[in-house]
């Protein structure tokens, strides 16, 4: 296999990735909680700016790029994942607060791993 289509299903694999992480992002976008906490805006924010960032190579089917703009990006993706994890508890004890911040912490591990 040579490094074109190993880049392309790495930028496969990241994006199906982000389809997980996209409903994490609509769910704190959407919840009451979210209006009260500018923390918690922040990682909606951090996550949807992600995502936005890979769009542009996404769509024009640039893996090179992609995987570029992924890894310039991903510290900031992870530190407002780490920022959710430890607000989380303090925000809401819901189930849904729980599954999206595991959901989050899952998505980022995978994305740590596909970036290496």
């Amino acid at each position: 296999m040579n490094d074109d289509s190993t880049d392309q299903r790495r930028m496969e694999a990241i994006d199906a990735q982000l389809a997980h992480l996209w409903m994490v992002r609509t769910f704190l976008k959407h919840a009451e909680e979210t209006e009260e906490d500018d923390e918690l805006q922040d990682v909606a924010r951090a996550l949807y700016d992600y995502m936005l960032a890979l769009g542009g190579p996404l769509e024009s089917g640039d893996p090179t790029a992609y995987l570029k703009q992924a890894k310039k990006k991903f510290a900031k993706l992870r530190r407002a994942s780490e920022l959710f994890q430890e607000i989380q508890p303090e925000i809401s004890d819901h189930t849904n607060f729980k599954m999206a911040a595991a959901s989050c912490k899952t998505v980022i591990a995978e994305l740590e791993r596909l970036l290496a």
